[in-house]
């Protein structure tokens, strides 16, 4: 074993340890971190672990995040030459586990990078330099020799688009990455005092697999064909060796509970034609916006029998066209014919071109959903050119808008639920009215917001709430610019009018109305009594809204003797 440590400022420590034959982890341990990835609390830090593995031929299994940057690269190259590495195995593109890539490719830029489609796509906007890539999906192998031939397992959403596991025939290891892990770092390597990681354990499935329910009881599908597991190489916290099957038995258990309990929505893509797999994510991201399952299927590897049965119990369907011609277009126009049967009049549905070029049209499906009673919740999605933000963003809103509507009745529902005194004495806080503007490459967004106020003196920052399912919380992550444009009292109905409408998916928000930009590109309104230019820096997590909190830069009052807009509600428990 080896361990590197820098105790300042943070107890950042490295530690390697042979956990089968020519198979070594090498785990960063991150003591103090208390926060991580959607703003969830950690009380014990956290670890990211990557894995070597040597036959004739050497795969290193993800890398680090990029804190541990010289760490990392220290212990790596103490346990290797990394001219020596074949073959880099993604399990998914987030930071926490790619961050490093392009230093271990800077290494030897002669290796073979391994992963799902997706990621491929993905760490072209991370590394920005070419790379032998090697695309893999469910059932495809890799053999390194001396006995270990890797097998890998699709599953995604688990919590990313593109994350695959990676079998070892040889070592019977699984390589999970997020996946069955946790956020506890411990110099402890395995799970072997259950008691004190069930806390974490727990936390960590509720906030990252939790809200994909359905993806994880696919992936444990996947999972049962595999041979003996006898150990779960997890990306983060212990690896699992002496409670598999009791912790595997958890995720099943919840799985299924929450995928009961959740209204759910059918989205059917093909990944490897046109653009269908990144508009799909972008749709599917929309939807989970507003805490609606969704379960995405590719129709290369869809099974008839479980298309109709998730049809049949899902409360809405989208689907990606497939191409009209090539080697699957007999077995896709198969399964929307199973689609057409399974659907019936209570759901809602959507449809979108892929962009392959050969897409099958849109319209006579439309047609025939329409004739059955379903419910058209966006209009289709139309792929002229090659997808940008704008298209990107326009697939968004569609999902969020789906998510919505399938959550109308519970949010009457949520509206009559407080009590009346309650609600009346919520509702005499009141606020002032201001509009935030955003805008990253070709998209924009804007949103009425009442939510407001200053958070900090040094540096300058205010804070506000973004309900979770709003268009605009896609622009409003950290390191992400806005505008916040501060309407006048007696000079605010036109631009709360024009703000408060409902923009069918991909609208200009701004259409109509005057803007100039700001220095950091997004668009101050021309008759807002001020603005603010402001840069996220962190984001809570409520219950249904995102606390976010943002550092402000640059402010301009227009009218110096003018005051600020009031909002006064009547209850407290809806806008």
């Amino acid at each position: 074993m080896v361990a590197l440590a820098e105790k300042a400022p943070v107890r950042l420590t490295m530690q390697t340890v042979e956990i089968a034959p020519n198979t070594t982890a090498i785990r960063s341990l991150d003591w103090d971190r208390d926060r991580f990835d959607i703003e969830f609390a950690l009380e014990n830090g956290t670890t990211y672990n990557s894995f070597l593995i040597r036959g004739d031929k050497v795969a290193l299994v993800d890398t680090s995040h990029e804190k541990f940057r010289q760490l990392y690269l220290a212990t790596l190259t103490e346990l290797i030459n990394p001219a020596e590495i074949d073959y880099l195995v993604i399990s998914h593109t987030e930071p926490d586990h790619s961050g490093l890539v392009k230093d271990v490719l800077q290494l030897n830029p002669h290796i073979t990078v391994v992963g799902a489609k997706v990621a491929m796509q993905f760490l072209d906007d991370l590394v920005h330099q070419p790379f032998q890539r090697m695309l893999v999906k469910s059932g495809d192998r890799l053999d390194l020799g001396q006995g270990h031939e890797l097998e890998f397992v699709s599953a995604p959403n688990l919590h990313w688009p593109d994350t695959i596991l990676t079998y070892d025939h040889g070592t019977h290891t699984l390589f999970t990455c997020d996946v069955f892990g946790m956020h506890y770092c411990d110099d402890q390597t395995y799970d072997e005092d259950l008691a004190l990681l069930d806390a974490d354990y727990k936390t960590y499935y509720d906030c990252l697999m939790g809200p994909n329910a359905r993806s994880v009881l696919s992936a444990l599908k996947r999972m049962g064909d595999l041979p003996e597991i006898t150990t779960i190489a997890t990306g983060h916290g212990p690896l699992l060796r002496h409670h598999i099957p009791e912790l595997v038995g958890r995720y099943r258990d919840w799985s299924q509970a929450q995928a009961k309990a959740a209204t759910t929505v059918a989205l059917f893509y093909m990944s490897e034609y046109g653009c269908s797999d990144r508009l799909a994510q972008a749709i599917a991201h929309g939807i989970a916006k507003t805490d609606v399952v969704v379960e995405m299927v590719d129709f290369q590897m869809a099974d008839p029998q479980e298309v109709r049965e998730l049809v049949d119990m899902a409360a809405g369907v989208v689907i990606g066209m497939p191409p009209q011609s090539g080697t699957y277009a007999s077995h896709t126009q198969a399964l929307l014919s199973t689609i057409l049967a399974a659907s019936h009049a209570k759901q809602a549905f959507g449809l979108f071109e892929a962009g392959g070029g050969d897409d099958e049209s849109v319209y006579p499906l439309r047609n025939r959903l329409q004739e059955i009673g379903v419910i058209e919740v966006f209009p289709p999605i139309l792929i002229k050119e090659t997808p940008n933000e704008s298209t990107y963003q326009l697939c968004d809103e569609a999902g969020t808008d789906m998510g919505q509507w399938l959550n109308r009745d519970r949010s009457i529902k949520q509206i009559k639920s407080i009590d009346n005194d309650l609600e009346k004495a919520l509702g005499r806080i009141s606020g002032g009215l201001y509009i935030i503007t955003a805008k990253k490459g070709e998209a924009s967004s804007a949103m009425l917001a009442s939510w407001v106020s200053q958070a900090s003196l040094e540096p300058l920052g205010v804070s506000i709430a973004v309900a979770k399912d709003r268009a605009i919380e896609s622009f409003m992550h950290v390191g992400d610019r806005f505008v916040l444009n501060v309407l006048e009292e007696g000079n605010y109905q036109p631009l709360m009018k024009h703000f408060l409408k409902r923009f069918p998916p991909g609208a200009d928000r701004f259409a109509e109305i005057k803007t100039y930009a700001a220095n950091n590109g997004c668009p101050i309104l021309a008759d807002a009594l001020a603005y603010l230019e402001c840069e996220v820096v962190s984001r809570m997590e409520g219950s249904d809204h995102w606390i976010v909190y943002s550092k402000v830069d640059v402010g301009r009052v227009s009218k110096p003797d003018a005051l600020t807009a009031i909002h006064h509600r009547k209850v407290g428990n809806h806008y």
